[in-house]
């Protein structure tokens, strides 16, 4: 009999086409822990606002997963800032739509999905993992800004789950720097798809997509606290510098289709038009991508660009290695595990576009240095970031919570688990 294990993922459709306004890294990472422990025997449903209303309500991935979306009182896009008046309806439906009987564990992702959980195993006793994706703290020290809501959650979250799986050993440092006392932590990187890979000569590839060198690519959501304006600012200086010799380029993949105007194809975005002012021929916006779409420019980059105010983990980070890339990426959260200064790329101060514009500069003047890192990167990402090692950790970590509290159970209540029937 296969084991069953249920995600939540109440914002973060696996399906959903990456690069949209809450289509990222966590979308990515459901997906792929759900393909792979699949192949460890789990039937893997994962549980989804219904934000696209166009999707069918249960739609399959793989040979065993399955995405259900619940409408929660609205079928449509609702902004995560938004969702959290929504879980009671989240929760109600989700009770009403599956068997919560039939699953051997849950596993959450982001604070929002946490509070499913920890209402799920006081009222059926059904054991779950945490993945946080990202921490209140992290994004407070990063923004400026303070939600106590969002703190309070994570707290209880973080102190009620049976197991925390950090991405790196920096998020682990933050939860335990914060919370006396939180649930055990686990540091488990994320792995990258099987199409991030190297795919041959990265200045013929480059030829043939038809950019020019240096090429540089950004991979993610068109938002402040990616660093896109900091890119474009450093991108500026880069370009000033190189007018005499051969013109730097810049590929920007991410955000909505309806966010660009289908005539030039700049953004509709009058502070993303103003930060390319006069850089126009050399930036080129190509909205959301496929996985083989982003593995293609990668393989093509010269580096890729990860200048993000914070992140747990980085997920194009490690992507973009694995396909040969060095990254250039800011000295932040999950990034300086992820990335290693001087081994797969270059680390640089948060949101100071004169040290990104040196950095690229860098890798602009020097191939032999581009070409280590780019050889280091690959190395390094077929050891850390792979999904069939990672979801044998996973696998065993579930296994480890289901046995030890199934002996708890047998050792302090008589007959079979009520939950199980």
């Amino acid at each position: 009999m296969n084991k069953k294990a249920l995600f939540i993922s109440d914002h973060g459709d696996p399906l959903a086409k990456l690069g949209g306004k809450q289509s990222g890294g966590q979308n990515n990472y459901v997906k792929q822990l759900a393909l792979a422990l699949e192949n460890k025997g789990w039937q893997v449903d994962v549980v989804t606002h219904w934000c696209d209303a166009s999707a069918p309500q249960i739609e399959t991935f793989g040979a065993m997963c399955r995405v259900i979306r619940l409408e929660a009182g609205h079928k449509g896009f609702v902004s995560k800032n938004e969702m959290y008046s929504m879980l009671p309806a989240f929760y109600k439906e989700l009770k009403t739509t599956l068997n919560l009987a039939s699953y051997d564990i849950v596993h959450t992702h982001y604070w929002l999905s946490g509070l499913i959980g920890k209402k799920l195993k006081k009222e059926f006793g059904l054991p779950y993992v945490h993945t946080t994706h990202s921490l209140a703290w992290a994004k407070e020290r990063a923004t400026g800004i303070h939600d106590q809501r969002r703190t309070n959650a994570e707290k209880a979250i973080l102190k009620n789950t049976d197991l925390v799986v950090a991405t790196t050993q920096n998020e682990k440092q933050l939860i335990k720097s914060h919370i006396n006392s939180p649930s055990p932590i686990q540091v488990v990187p994320i792995g990258v798809d099987e199409a991030f890979k190297v795919r041959g000569n990265r200045t013929h590839l480059r030829k043939k997509l038809g950019y020019s060198s240096p090429l540089f690519v950004f991979a993610g959501r068109l938002e402040v606290t990616k660093g896109i304006f900091t890119l474009l600012k450093a991108f500026q200086l880069l370009v000033e510098k190189n007018k005499s010799i051969e013109l730097p380029h810049l590929v920007i993949a991410g955000g909505d289709t309806e966010d660009f105007d289908l005539k030039t194809g700049l953004p509709k975005d009058k502070k993303l038009r103003k930060a390319i002012k006069g850089i126009e021929n050399q930036v080129t916006f190509l909205g959301p991508q496929t996985q083989e779409e982003l593995a293609l420019l990668f393989n093509s980059a010269t580096a890729t660009i990860v200048p993000s105010f914070y992140e747990s983990f980085g997920m194009v980070a490690a992507e973009a290695q694995a396909c040969g890339s060095p990254v250039i990426a800011s000295n932040v959260g999950g990034l300086k595990n992820v990335v290693q200064d001087g081994i797969s790329g270059l680390l640089v101060e948060t949101k100071n576009h004169i040290d990104l514009a040196i950095a690229m500069d860098i890798l602009s003047a020097n191939a032999l240095l581009t070409e280590r890192l780019s050889r280091q990167a690959d190395k390094i990402a077929r050891k850390d970031f792979n999904w069939d090692s990672i979801s044998s950790r996973i696998n065993s970590l579930y296994e480890v919570i289901i046995h030890g509290r199934s002996n708890a159970f047998v050792s302090n209540r008589p007959g079979r688990d009520a939950r199980r029937g």
